[in-house]
């Protein structure tokens, strides 16, 4: 029997490649279950294998535990007073062993031993292949499919290790068979038990990105950088690169000659049209450049909102937007920024209508007549905090300001919101805000202290408001206002859904 232990462990280490030691700890579970089998009791047992010989010895072990501790398996539990009976210097959470006879490797130990060890085996081959790709993330892989379930894919790519493409990860109305060659961005390494380990995408921007980095040698040689992308997969996609060596066009460098690089890319991704798009540091080229082939005749940036909005001719409008919003949706997703795309009339008209909402708070809280609140609506200013606060510089080089009127203003600026605060002190201390508000979904404390001074002190009162009575709290934009009511009207959605399942 131990010639046959050493057989086993020898075959199954190199049909499998897995260590020998794997394979012995396999064989010594399952002759502990053969034995805890045998003496049909839930005794503790423990097999030692002699790795030279392959003999074998078989002890009962019972774990220490504390004197006062209740027994969950009185066959193999002892107290720590019985267990230094015999062993003095034995300590909690050591074992007393006993050795016993050992069952035969025979039929049924080794039928055993075989599940242990399949499964052993698979749990060596799922560590290998953490180990091997752990901290390979970003990288593209290729691979032969193996099969398709449902839509997900199935890849080899190589050494016996399996890929896993989502159905969410493929490309739309991509057609895929069993033996074709598929290229994908390595997304995620996970260590499981079950199911795949390695997480493949190809809809990913990164995807995009990396192949262009394939394709375009000059990225490779640091002339080039890629600085990101944004992808409706199957159908466009934009990515944005800028040259590190004034003498090189790095869009010129991307289309290739005749379009070659950006064709072998949008070959690999079903024929995705893809866009390059020269970046800029000044954010408001870059937008520009991001929203081609639509021409921009202005834009208007808000960074507090960090949004702007953009300006087309009219004629124009559906191309800027694109197809489902396509377009725009890109171009926001590459640079960042929500993009408000709308003709030149309609722009006017909202910049009218903003700059006539900072007018009107300007002349009744600084109490300024209509010239001096026109300058600071036409140079930028849209807040009285931003007039108290902004460096006494910026409002002095205003060529209608001189010194007086700025320490003035500033002075008033100062005294309303000083007056606010000890307003929005008195009513929060009748009106505070509820745990329910203070704990929403994105409601900070000052959010919910704004919220309150409007009468607005909990979830079931934000519940009940329109977007229109919410755009009088300062700061708020109709997305927000939107999203906050739906938020707080999700309980009651709740308890409609679960009455109508009763």
């Amino acid at each position: 029997m131990s010639k046959e232990i050493l057989y086993v462990a020898d075959a199954v280490s190199n049909e499998k490649g897995v260590e020998k030691e794997i394979i012995f700890e396999a064989i010594e579970a399952a002759l502990a279950t053969a034995t805890r089998k045998k003496n049909g009791r839930d005794i503790e047992v423990r097999v030692n294998i002699d790795r030279e010989t392959g003999e074998y010895d078989t002890f009962r072990r019972w774990l220490v535990i504390e004197n006062d501790e209740p027994m969950e398996n009185p066959l193999g539990e002892i107290t720590l007073d019985a267990a230094r009976i015999d062993e003095p210097e034995i300590e909690l959470g050591d074992y007393v062993e006993e050795q016993i006879d050992s069952v035969e490797f025979g039929r049924i130990a080794a039928q055993t031993a075989k599940q242990v060890i399949v499964q052993k085996v698979r749990e060596a081959e799922r560590d290998r292949v953490v180990e091997a790709y752990q901290g390979r993330e970003g990288e593209l892989v290729m691979g032969t499919v193996k099969r398709v379930e449902r839509g997900n894919v199935y890849m080899d790519i190589g050494s016996g290790v399996e890929g896993f493409i989502p159905k969410s990860d493929m490309i739309p109305r991509e057609a895929v068979r069993p033996g074709d060659r598929l290229r994908g961005y390595l997304k995620e390494v996970r260590s499981e038990t079950r199911g795949p380990q390695l997480f493949i995408s190809r809809t990913a921007p990164e995807f995009l990105v990396e192949l262009f980095k394939l394709e375009v040698p000059e990225v490779d040689q640091g002339l080039i950088e890629i600085i990101g992308g944004a992808r409706d997969p199957g159908s466009r996609a934009k990515i944005s690169v800028r040259s590190l060596d004034p003498r090189i066009d790095p869009v010129g460098a991307c289309v290739g000659m005749r379009g070659s690089r950006v064709q072998s890319v949008s070959n690999e991704i079903g024929g995705e049209r893809v866009d390059i798009i020269l970046w800029n540091e000044d954010i408001a080229q870059f937008v520009i450049n991001a929203m081609s082939p639509a021409e921009v005749l202005s834009l208007v940036v808000d960074d507090e909102s960090n949004s702007m909005n953009i300006a087309v001719d009219e004629d124009k409008l559906a191309m800027a937007i694109g197809r489902g919003g396509q377009n725009v949706r890109l171009a926001s997703e590459l640079t960042g920024w929500e993009l408000n795309v709308m003709t030149e009339q309609e722009s006017e008209t909202k910049t009218a209508e903003e700059g006539a909402k900072y007018l009107g708070v300007f002349t009744e809280h600084l109490d300024v007549d209509t010239e001096v609140a026109e300058i600071l609506v036409a140079e930028g200013f849209t807040t009285i905090e931003e007039v108290a606060y902004v460096p006494e510089s910026e409002l002095l080089s205003i060529d209608e300001f001189d010194e007086d009127i700025v320490a003035e203003l500033r002075n008033r600026a100062s005294d309303y919101l000083l007056t606010q605060a000890i307003m929005t002190e008195e009513v929060l201390e009748e009106n505070k805000p509820q745990e329910d508000l203070l704990t929403m979904e994105g409601v900070d404390l000052e959010l919910a202290n704004a919220l309150a001074v409007k009468g607005i002190c909990s979830m079931e009162d934000l519940a009940e408001q329109a977007v229109d009575e919410l755009m009088e709290v300062e700061g708020m934009d109709e997305k927000r206002a939107s999203e906050l009511i739906m938020t707080a009207r999700a309980p009651w959605f709740a308890e409609e859904e679960q009455a109508e399942k009763q």
